[in-house]
């Protein structure tokens, strides 16, 4: 059976931690930051996990 291919695209968004979590980054930090407050800025900067459902989908187009 040959070598299943990585989504480059999937790769390049989320992350996989050794225990299983997928992680990525929220979206809204590349432009107008000066329209959002303080407190949103910093949540966004913060690195999330993924719901269980959709982290299992992730995970298929890695190939893991």
């Amino acid at each position: 059976m040959p070598k299943l291919k990585v989504r480059k695209s999937v790769k390049k968004r989320f992350k996989v931690t050794k225990n299983g979590l997928v992680l990525h980054r929220s979206h809204g930090m590349r432009h107008k930051r000066t329209n959002k407050s303080k407190s949103q800025v910093r949540r966004l900067k913060t690195i999330k996990k993924l719901h269980s459902t959709i982290a299992i989908k992730v995970k298929k187009l890695l190939g893991k």
